[in-house]
């Protein structure tokens, strides 16, 4: 027979709030505004306490079990992820690499148009969510924004409309790539 004993703790996360960034709650809806823009995000609060006490935020709960604990962590991770974004700007580099066909980028509106892509006549379309800004030198790419979540989506939009299928990666290595995210060379 195996009983299982289901651990209860008193678990709570805080996050300091830096200098010049303020953080308010409205229901559900977390809204953090600083000197690079602002930032919003959805929490599922559901059986946690949250609270802006000055400049600490502090969530958690009484008898948490293993899920909360994960969700509590997750939550951390988001709202660091939304403090920092209003700080600095995160930033994704991408470099555009092609051995025949010279390949011209284009943006327009919140699309970023491919041509000449492995010779193809009709160009290749990525699409870019709202909140991101994107700058085109030649054959580099930047992404910023100051959510996390949209600049990453942005620059692998990007990285996927130039997905080669069905020929061998060694031969054809045409594409537009990540070299790097937030700051960290890949």
């Amino acid at each position: 027979m195996r009983f299982s004993i289901k651990m209860r703790i008193n678990f709570f996360q805080e996050i300091e709030i830096p200098e010049g960034v303020s953080v308010e709650l409205h229901k559900d809806i977390l809204k953090v505004k600083g000197s690079q823009g602002e930032n919003e995000r959805h929490l599922v609060l559901r059986g946690l306490e949250f609270k802006i006490d000055g400049k600490k935020i502090i969530f958690g709960c009484k008898k948490t079990t293993k899920k909360e604990k994960k969700r509590i962590n997750t939550m951390k991770a988001h709202i660091a992820n939304l403090i920092g974004g209003v700080n600095e700007k995160y930033e994704y580099k991408l470099k555009a690499c092609f051995v025949h066909f010279p390949v011209t980028l284009e943006h327009k509106g919140h699309e970023v148009i491919i041509k000449n892509f492995l010779g193809e006549k009709t160009p290749r379309k990525a699409k870019i969510p709202k909140g991101a800004e994107v700058k085109i030198e030649k054959d580099i790419i930047k992404v910023t924004s100051t959510n996390k979540e949209i600049a990453g989506q942005a620059a692998a939009n990007l990285e996927t409309a130039t997905k080669i299928r069905k020929r061998d990666r060694r031969v054809f290595q045409d594409g537009i790539f990540i070299t790097s995210k937030c700051g960290e060379e890949i």
